[in-house]
């Protein structure tokens, strides 16, 4: 790897934060962590993230996890991506194009799909979501199995209700059960184009929507959050708020902004 790349990657099974909340930065992307609350029941995290980025290259490759039953499937993916390391990279220091996305779809089915991996998967405890985003140039691609959600927050998109880019899809795992061993997989997989100006993506397990009372189902309440305050003090606003109100999923979010100065979409009487 050059220079330029930054890495992170995490498992709960290695480090659980259950009761306490992370904030770890990865160069401009901030990693938040909080494992849930014991006194709801709460004593394991499952959760799991990956992040690679090359500013000089102008892209972020980010993953989030969100296993069950036991961690292990998220250790699994994790260490599928890290071995398949060599043959990403040179995919995201391409030029942004739909052949360039298009690759990068192919690169990962054919690694999900791989006898060896499907042969680690059977023998592994457990299942997991998986999402996995890259923003290159001023587009973002996203390659989702399961219900973990993408975000983009921009104030043209926040005045039309716009704010979340993939659909959450349950029963779709990777591992124990696993979408790639069917006839026919199922993932989502999507491309935008971001705004002008500053837009705001961030990803999450389900622990941040399905905490009791629900205070951050609306999309628009994290779009608020993160609007009132700087990003650490947002997220901490939106880490503190869900153990108050006793949450006891894992919640992980990993969140980074990008300036987009290049011309972009309009209507045509807008041009």
């Amino acid at each position: 790897m050059n220079n330029h790349m930054k890495e992170f990657s995490w498992v709960g099974s290695k480090e659980d934060f259950v009761d306490r909340q992370n904030i770890t930065y990865v160069n401009h992307i901030i990693v938040g962590r909080y494992g849930g609350n014991s006194n709801a029941g709460q004593y394991k995290n499952e959760d799991g993230c990956l992040v690679w980025l090359n500013e000089k290259e102008d892209w972020e490759f980010v993953i989030v996890l969100d296993a069950h039953n036991t961690a292990e499937s998220a250790e699994k993916v994790l260490g599928l991506f890290e071995d398949g390391k060599a043959q990403i990279k040179p995919l995201l220091s391409m030029t942004a194009s739909q052949k360039t996305f298009k690759m990068l779809e192919e690169n990962i089915i054919s690694m999900f799909q791989s006898k060896k991996f499907l042969s680690i998967c059977q023998k592994t405890q457990g299942e997991t979501a998986c999402l996995i985003v890259v923003r290159k140039d001023k587009y973002i691609w996203w390659f989702s199995v399961g219900d973990c959600v993408l975000y983009l927050f921009h104030p043209e998109l926040s005045s039309l209700g716009q704010y979340q880019l993939n659909q959450r899809q349950f029963y779709e795992w990777i591992g124990q059960v696993n979408t790639f061993e069917q006839e026919v997989p199922c993932y989502s997989v999507g491309i935008r184009e971001l705004r002008q100006g500053e837009n705001h993506l961030l990803l999450t397990t389900d622990g941040l929507l399905e905490c009791p009372n629900e205070p951050y189902s609306n999309p628009q309440n994290i779009y608020h959050a993160f609007a009132s305050s700087k990003e650490e003090e947002s997220m901490k606003t939106l880490f503190r708020c869900i153990e108050e109100n006793n949450v006891r999923d894992n919640t992980t979010i990993i969140s980074w902004k990008t300036s987009i100065l290049k011309k972009v979409t309009l209507p045509s009487d807008q041009t």
